[in-house]
């Protein structure tokens, strides 16, 4: 197991799951953050095994650290942005699947992370949302593109402007999640296995599944 003081990833024969951690349990995605992942992520996929990513039992991450966008001249905040969206089309791009398993609140950015996984499988307790029309910001990290993808435009432009949240029931029902699942690793490890074993290729290629 590879572990610091922003994730661990544990390493079986056939995945990889990666677990967002923090001292506060929020997992929140600061600059030193999104670099060290965008730099795992670039190293995993120099071998690609099929990855989880996921939080803890209240947190996926609840997104951008506020107190540094606040920080933030305007030409920094661009290049933090910036660097959100490296990180995002890392994992969107990643050429093997990647499932995020979630538990808790997926929020702001971490709902951006959680869009660029090729599934997304929640527990029951799960909670989506981009909060962000609450403080005058909106996403830079490619949420707007890519949740439009998922559950249409009008419906991804109201939950933008209202800030609503959203169950795990109620992702479902609107095609934001895949599935449901009381232990949402678990889940996807038996998904995983499913493909491969289905699959005339080594697990580590199966093609990425919506």
């Amino acid at each position: 197991m590879t572990e610091n003081n922003l994730f661990s990833i544990q390493r079986n024969n056939s995945s990889r799951t990666l677990r967002l951690i923090s001292p506060n349990n929020t997992n929140r995605l600061s600059r030193a953050c999104i670099l060290a992942l965008t730099e795992e992520i670039r190293a995993l996929a120099s071998d690609p095994f099929p990855l989880i990513i996921t939080g803890n039992l209240h947190f996926f991450s609840v997104g951008a650290d506020l107190n540094e966008i606040a920080a933030l001249t305007a030409p920094e905040a661009y290049k933090f942005s910036q660097m959100g969206q490296t990180l995002m089309n890392a994992i969107n791009g990643f050429p093997a699947p990647i499932i995020a398993a979630i538990e808790g609140h997926c929020m702001g950015g971490g709902f951006d992370l959680a869009l660029a996984c090729h599934r997304r499988i929640a527990a029951p307790c799960a909670v989506f949302g981009h909060r962000g029309a609450t403080l005058g910001l909106i996403t830079g990290w490619g949420g707007t593109q890519r949740l439009p993808r998922l559950i249409g435009k009008a419906r991804a432009l109201e939950l933008f402007i209202t800030a609503e949240k959203l169950t795990a029931r109620r992702a479902l029902e609107i095609g934001l999640i895949n599935a449901i699942a009381d232990d949402p690793v678990a889940d996807a490890l038996n998904y995983l296995s499913r493909q491969a074993s289905s699959s005339d290729v080594p697990e580590q290629r199966i093609a990425r599944s919506e």
